[in-house]
């Protein structure tokens, strides 16, 4: 087979076995078999079950990482897709599937270019060349990433997200913020022995929503929306609720950290207190706890904080070079949703771009999949990447 021939399988491959988030112990072993195949010097699987690949350049130098994620979002709707979500049909010059654009196609196309290069240069290249394929991003952004960085140390990171071809340079982080009014239980045939929790959080959310997000001249405006309000106890059963508990997501921008985010809620709560007498409420952010294939558990705050890099940074315009060399010419703007960038770039402070195959507007919808043309247009992108950052 060509090598064109040889990616487009390998991503039909890998769409065909189903990874959600903690289940992704088949693609995990099918990218560890590829690598040692393309002839990756190191391959290991790290104690989150994520897959890193290493290839030694013939002189020192950096290290330079690719990485994308192999967890995918269920399918819910199957019987509802025109096509096998796991089938990896080829139809019209699209490759269908979940994963296929969120990232699969991607993860394949980077693997792949690693090993084009290495093979087209006889390693004559500075430093290592590294891929990772990360778990439970979907649930995590980011957080399997700081075993990546431990264990690969890289100096430079492309985040292999959609992005049409173009190039981002940073995007808005994320946070998970959680308000609870505490109130006091009674029979709801006599309420004013009782303090109803909901209505303490009525007050609270009137002055939430006054708080005007900061805007910023590139990733635009922050976001404070909100996503649940559950009373408990639930369902109430003639009982007056002692506890209510919203969720807020909150799209940050650089610049905004955890006492900045909490803190225009606790103001906001501190003036719906001099309203309502004796009102309780507390605010923090959320934390989350799965199980990774491999046995451990993952946990974190859900917090992920947003980056952007200058346009003008040395690597960026590299991206950008080489990618001009690959015949591509690619915009620079910033991604619209997160990425594993929060910890990369944003948490851990090493310079990220993304650059990957197929739309944004593509993950998680019916009928995903990736135009075959882009994944070997991001193929050879990431190969001339790769050959202007190890110079």
């Amino acid at each position: 087979m060509t090598r064109e021939e040889q990616l487009i399988a390998f991503c039909q491959e890998a769409v065909r076995i189903p990874s959600p988030s903690g289940q992704e112990k088949g693609v995990a072993e099918l990218c560890a078999r590829k690598m040692e195949e393309y002839g990756f010097d190191e391959v290991q699987i790290d104690r989150y079950g994520s897959v890193l690949g290493r290839i030694h350049g013939s002189r020192p130098g950096r290290t330079i990482l690719m990485d994308g994620h192999i967890d995918n979002v269920d399918v819910i709707d199957a019987p509802d897709w025109a096509h096998d979500p796991f089938g990896g049909e080829i139809d019209g010059g699209r490759i269908y599937g979940r994963g296929t654009s969120d990232m699969k196609g991607s993860v394949t196309a980077m693997i792949s270019a690693a090993a084009h290069f290495a093979q087209d240069t006889g390693r004559d290249f500075a430093g290592d060349i590294c891929v990772s394929c990360t778990v439970h991003e979907e649930c995590f952004e980011g957080v399997s990433s700081r075993e990546i960085t431990r264990l690969a140390k890289p100096d430079f990171v492309i985040i292999g997200e959609a992005t049409s071809t173009t190039v981002k340079i940073g995007q808005r982080g994320r946070a998970e913020v959680v308000v609870e009014t505490e109130g006091k239980s009674c029979h709801s045939s006599n309420p004013e022995k009782g303090v109803n929790a909901v209505y303490h959080m009525m007050a609270v959310i009137e002055e939430i929503r006054k708080i005007v997000p900061n805007q910023h001249p590139i990733l635009g405006r922050g976001i404070l929306e909100l996503t649940d309000i559950v009373s408990s106890p639930y369902p109430g059963a003639s009982v007056v609720p002692a506890l209510c508990r919203a969720t807020f997501d909150r799209r940050t921008l650089v610049g905004e950290d955890e006492a900045v985010i909490l803190g225009q809620v606790e103001a906001a709560i501190a003036r719906a207190a001099k309203k309502v007498p004796d009102l309780k409420a507390r605010v923090y952010l959320a934390e989350g706890r799965e199980a990774c294939w491999t046995g451990e558990t993952i946990s974190a705050r859900r917090y992920f904080p947003a980056w952007l890099m200058e346009e003008s940074y040395p690597d960026v315009r590299k991206v950008l070079a080489g990618l001009k060399e690959a015949g591509i010419e690619a915009p620079v703007s910033h991604f619209a949703f997160c990425t594993n960038g929060s910890h990369f770039c944003g948490e851990a402070g090493i310079p990220t771009i993304g650059y990957g195959p197929s739309l944004e507007s593509l993950a998680h919808v019916r009928d995903e999949y990736i135009e075959i043309d882009q994944l070997i247009k991001a193929c050879r992108g990431f190969a001339c990447i790769l050959g202007q950052l190890t110079m």
